[in-house]
């Protein structure tokens, strides 16, 4: 999107990249259909769900989600809007959307320089990059965009290149981690419930015994632990808290939020009442999943055996307890392999946020995960990559004249 407005605003353009070809990690986003953005045209809610957000708010205003949808649309992509305001490209094709950025930088005749390694930059002596140094060749710029990405897939070549780069010319990089990854967790029983998913549930997080954060969403159960919108979003909190203390997390997971507990014991008292005579077994299926409920009978230690009739309001209150407040013990989450993102990066202080512009280098640029900014699942961080670049490509475009 940097290239993409700079040649727009009459610049020409070069699009340096290492790999043999671009948009890699945007075909994996939204599971290959590639959550574009978030329908919310409010920069302010917007900005606030994000880490350091504030510094996004000139780049939302001058490049918001609708106009994402319109761009998209405008290039034949045409995107529709799914639960909780995730927006799609109507063909649930990630391809698409590579396919339509592609062919908007070939119109605005944008170079491509593939398989190209970057070895060096060169300030001169205002401290501007006066020349960049290829495996292969020497690029001597006016205004430079520096738009790598952080280190989350690194397959993708993400390598973290980028920060090396930014420090190197004097920036501060936060230390980079990885976020909206999957969670690990020490029960071996969740084993047992891989590829269950679980809407609405809520987790309550505990560190050192002290209650730090509660979220709600779907979760998916995992041969690990947990994924899904729920654990991804967790995420960025609990690595937080990780770096903060080596004091253990602990989880409470909520399988009925909604309910209170003595609602979920009337319900519960209900089912067992209209199925007096079957066994425990064989009751619940109106309130949980199969797996689900195969799971909480087991895990209660009742005898499955047991009639309804026969339960005891004792024995109905552990069923209650127990998916009200299971107890699940934190282990760790996984690395930049599975992130999709990064938090962390080059520092919002040493950027202007009016035009993404160095502070400490004149004609340099960022845009995108480089930057220590980062928002939840469902179309956040891609609409800051739009957003970010849009106004970094704009301003150096400008700042050529």
């Amino acid at each position: 999107m940097a290239a993409i407005r700079a040649a727009q605003k009459g610049a020409r353009v070069a699009l340096v990249d290492k790999k043999e070809e671009p948009g890699k990690k945007l075909l994996m986003a939204g599971n290959g259909r590639c959550n574009l953005t978030q329908d919310q045209d409010n920069v302010v809610e917007l900005s606030n769900l994000y880490k350091n957000g504030r510094f996004l708010l000139s780049a939302f205003n001058a490049f918001r989600p609708g106009s994402v949808q319109e761009f998209f649309a405008g290039n034949g992509v045409p995107t529709k809007v799914e639960k909780n305001g995730r927006v799609f490209p109507l063909s649930d094709r990630a391809e698409d959307v590579l396919g339509a950025l592609t062919n908007v930088l070939k119109e605005n005749n944008i170079t491509f320089l593939y398989k190209s390694h970057i070895v060096d930059f060169s300030l001169d002596g205002e401290n501007k990059i006066s020349k960049i140094k290829l495996k292969k060749r020497e690029l001597f710029p006016k205004n430079v965009i520096i738009a790598v990405g952080g280190k989350s897939y690194p397959a993708t070549g993400s390598m973290g290149d980028g920060y090396q780069w930014a420090a190197k010319m004097g920036h501060k990089i936060i230390e980079p981690m990885p976020v909206l990854v999957p969670i690990k967790i020490k029960e071996d029983w969740v084993g047992e419930l891989q590829g269950v998913s679980a809407g609405s549930v809520s987790i309550t997080v505990y560190q050192g015994g002290k209650k730090k954060f509660s979220n709600e969403g779907d979760l998916m159960f995992t041969h690990y632990g947990f994924s899904g919108p729920l654990a991804l979003n967790m995420s960025r909190n609990i690595a937080k808290l990780v770096s903060q203390s080596d004091d253990d997390i602990k989880f409470i997971l909520d399988l009925k939020p909604y309910l209170n507990f003595e609602q979920l014991d009337e319900i519960i008292l209900t089912d067992f009442e209209r199925n007096a005579d079957k066994k425990l077994s064989n009751c619940l299926h109106d309130v949980f999943s199969p797996k689900l409920l195969d799971f909480v009978l087991r895990y209660s230690g009742l005898d499955m055996e047991k009639h309804a009739a026969k339960i005891s309001r004792k024995e109905r209150h552990i069923l209650v307890n127990l998916v009200k407040n299971l107890s699940i013990t934190f282990d760790s989450l996984f690395g930049f392999e599975m992130a999709m993102v990064t938090s962390g990066g080059v520092s919002t202080r040493e950027i202007d946020s009016r035009t993404m512009g160095s502070k400490i280098v004149p004609n340099l640029y960022f845009a995108g995960e480089i930057i220590d900014v980062d928002g939840p699942t469902g179309g956040y961080n891609l609409q800051m990559c739009w957003s970010t670049g849009y106004l970094a490509g704009e301003s150096a475009a400008k700042n050529l004249k």
